[in-house]
């Protein structure tokens, strides 16, 4: 038997893993992140992957920041200040560190020649146009950031070492950021970033952000 496609199979996973998640009250807000490997031009691209079923959420979520680390940041708010200005995707991936489904969110293939994607949360400028590049994994993906807007900790949840990126202007979850995976772009970097943690702008200096 012929077997579908790997983005079908991706999406029927994360369609599988809602299901399962909503039949757990204790799960309904976990998420995770899982390595899946993926050919693309003829090569392994490591994938940041989506919330999965509950008992590997509870294995594989990004740790969350704790309130130490979220007080280092300009814009300081309460979850409930957060939910009030937020939606409830925004809120369950910038503020809970969840991910959303691949191939479907609205800057997966959005490929302006300028402009500037910000933070979602605080409209700080994080990414330029011509950042992005077309990577085929299922996200946004930037091979830098704008200087200064994007910082990264270290999450070794389940035994691995990856690097999570955040607006350092909020400390919003944008997403995970890997190296040396092969992409001719000038760092050789993949900023996997969620298109609900961003929003575009065609001014190409973009907004100041929230203070």
């Amino acid at each position: 038997m012929r077997s579908p496609p790997f983005p079908t199979f991706v999406r029927a996973f994360y369609t599988l893993s809602n299901f399962t998640t909503a039949t757990s009250h204790f799960f309904a807000h976990s998420s995770a992140q899982l390595r899946a490997f993926a050919p693309t031009s003829n090569r392994i691209t490591v994938l940041e992957s989506m919330p999965t079923i509950p008992f590997l959420g509870s294995l594989f979520s990004t740790s969350a920041s704790n309130s130490k680390e979220m007080a280092d940041y300009p814009v300081k708010k309460s979850d409930d200040e957060w939910q009030a200005i937020l939606n409830k995707e925004q809120f369950r991936i910038l503020r809970e560190k969840g991910t959303e489904a691949p191939y479907t969110g609205a800057y997966d293939k959005h490929h302006p020649s300028s402009g500037v994607y910000e933070c979602a949360a605080c409209n700080a400028p994080l990414y330029k146009a011509t950042h992005k590049f077309k990577s085929g994994c299922g996200w946004p993906a930037y091979f830098d950031s704008i200087p200064g807007a994007v910082v990264r900790h270290t999450d070794k949840t389940f035994g691995m070492s990856r690097t999570e990126i955040l607006c350092a202007n909020c400390g919003g979850h944008l997403g995970h950021v890997f190296k040396g995976e092969g992409y001719p772009t000038p760092t050789d970097e993949r900023h996997c970033v969620n298109s609900v943690s961003l929003r575009f702008t065609e001014e190409e200096e973009g907004s100041a952000g929230d203070k």
